[in-house]
């Protein structure tokens, strides 16, 4: 399927560091927020282990890179931000997480959870996948079903009076079976800038890199640049 004219009325990323909503869905939700979908990005950790500099500390990193996505964020038209705050590199799903997420998707309500494929250990022979995107994916999946469903599940969420959602759709990327592929052409070029908003992380180097992943995602699709997922529809 290729939805190149779908528009959510509203759509929440969840990704583990800054940086991450950049590589994995900056084209589709760029495309989304130009045709009036609200976004919500969430950042779960503070990415603040994040660099080779002797000098550099967590808490100074924690700033730069929140800096950061917010630059790019507002490149592709982000409305809302949500950093959770949790440790760089020791992410777990633990039910806490489970529970700090499944309160975000009561807040915000979103049509479409976007988030890690948690089943993708290994990308390919050069890149194993980092182990915060698969805990982030694994509790964001748990969130979303059961447990933003469920009246009973964390009853403590009533008494904020954050009410069941029901999401409609999660949408996967860093996924190896994808079955959506969302034409990027059109907003490419605010991926690269979004990209280039993170200059603590990496060089023009990786401008070419997203590119040719974008056009390698777009394999066998009648368009130059793509980015994949794995729809769930549970509605």
């Amino acid at each position: 399927m290729t939805p190149t004219d779908y528009t959510p009325a509203s759509a929440m990323v969840v990704v583990a560091h800054p940086d991450d909503a950049e590589f994995m869905v900056a084209g589709t939700v760029a495309a989304w927020a130009k045709n009036g979908s609200e976004i919500t990005l969430v950042v779960i950790t503070r990415g603040d282990k994040g660099s080779e500099d002797p000098e550099m500390t967590p808490s100074r990193l924690t700033e730069i890179r929140e800096a950061e996505q917010r630059a790019a964020g507002a490149v592709l038209g982000v409305k809302n931000f949500v950093f959770m705050g949790y440790e760089d590199g020791y992410l777990q799903p633990t039910l806490q997480l489970r529970r700090d997420i499944t309160r975000l998707i009561r807040q915000y309500r979103p049509e479409i959870v976007m988030t890690f494929d948690p089943t993708n250990r290994i990308f390919s022979d050069t890149y194993v996948n980092h182990p915060d995107h698969r805990a982030a994916g694994d509790a964001t999946l748990d969130a979303v079903f059961p447990s933003a469903r469920d009246r009973l599940t964390f009853p403590e969420l009533l008494t904020e009076n954050l009410l069941p959602h029901k999401v409609a759709q999660l949408w996967l990327g860093g996924t190896k079976e994808p079955n959506v592929w969302v034409d990027i052409s059109a907003t490419m070029a605010l991926k690269r800038l979004a990209l280039g908003a993170h200059p603590s992380q990496f060089g023009e180097d990786i401008i070419g890199f997203v590119e040719e992943m974008s056009r390698g995602s777009a394999t066998d699709q009648p368009f130059e640049y793509a980015e994949a997922f794995r729809r769930i529809t549970l509605d």
